[in-house]
């Protein structure tokens, strides 16, 4: 990495910006993850690290090295959960408009910054901005979330956890729940975001290098997707009961969209099983339509 003595100085724009970097025992994918927020082509006023309580040595001697760098700021605290270390971080960062949230092991695109920012200086009604994914590690994937308002996150989460905030809508919604240790944290950040107006951005372009891994967090999450699905119905039920209709004929498109792409996928091959044929929920139909198109 870089030794520079010189502080951070904001290459142009109206919104002071900070980087957040939050990490635990992730080893130098953290250096890497800072680095990318240092070669911005926006260039940030500060990047604060938080070490939400690292155990492993060589984690803790990254996080050791990184303090060296003058451009970079290193919070520790005990592990708490990356809500409490998000928001450690954006706490820490007094007196800055905008709050990008990174993992420690994810990377920024140099045009981030750049690109998101501007969005949060053109439109006043976008409370956060992010953008597409390029996943990889155990996939490799353009992942496109849409963004929007309120009811674009009640059926799905829409944005990435990599975004930029503004800090003042961060301390108005309340931050991130820090008692959200078993995932879907972000997704209730941003129903707590915009759930009473506002916006999302989402800009086209794959800026944010995310990192797929077989026992990551967000993987382990979907074997209690129902039972935190339910929290976040629970939690931000006002929101839900506003846009009943929306979110129920969203979560139906989504279901005829996958058994479609099943239907496909079976009738093409008909060495697949096609299963026990349900009833009331269209599965007797795909069956038919299935049997039509092999015969």
């Amino acid at each position: 990495m870089r030794r520079d003595a010189s502080p951070l100085v904001p290459a142009w724009g109206v919104l002071s910006v900070s980087v957040i970097v939050t990490a635990f025992d992730q080893g130098e994918l953290v250096a890497e993850a800072v680095e990318s927020a240092l070669d911005q082509t926006r260039v940030p006023d500060a990047v604060i690290v938080v070490d939400d309580g690292s155990t492993d040595a060589g984690s803790v001697a990254v996080i050791e090295r990184l303090q060296e760098d003058a451009r970079v700021r290193v919070l520790r605290q005990p592990n708490r959960g990356v809500g409490a270390a998000r928001n450690a971080g954006i706490a820490a960062a007094a007196g800055t408009d905008v709050v990008a949230v990174l993992d420690g092991d994810d990377r920024l695109a140099p045009t981030f910054l750049e690109r998101t920012v501007a969005v949060l200086e053109d439109d006043p009604g976008a409370r956060a901005a992010s953008s597409w994914l390029h996943a990889h590690g155990v996939i490799d994937a353009v992942v496109r979330p849409g963004g929007g308002s309120a009811v674009d996150f009640l059926h799905r989460n829409a944005c990435p956890a990599t975004a930029v905030v503004r800090r003042d809508a961060w301390r108005a919604c309340g931050g991130y729940d820090e008692d959200m240790r078993s995932g879907f944290e972000d997704w209730d950040f941003f129903l707590s975001l915009v759930g009473d107006g506002g916006h999302v951005t989402v800009v086209p372009e794959p800026l944010v290098e995310y990192r797929t891994a077989p026992a990551s967090a967000n993987v382990r999450s979907m074997d209690s997707r129902l039972e935190l699905y339910g929290r976040l119905v629970d939690k931000h039920r006002d929101v839900f009961e506003r846009h009943l209709r929306e979110v129920l004929l969203a979560l139906e498109a989504r279901a005829i969209d996958a058994a479609g792409r099943w239907e496909d996928l079976v009738a093409a091959d008909p060495s697949l099983p096609v299963g026990e044929v349900t009833y009331g929920d269209g599965g007797m139909a795909a069956a038919v339509r299935i049997a039509v198109r092999r015969g």
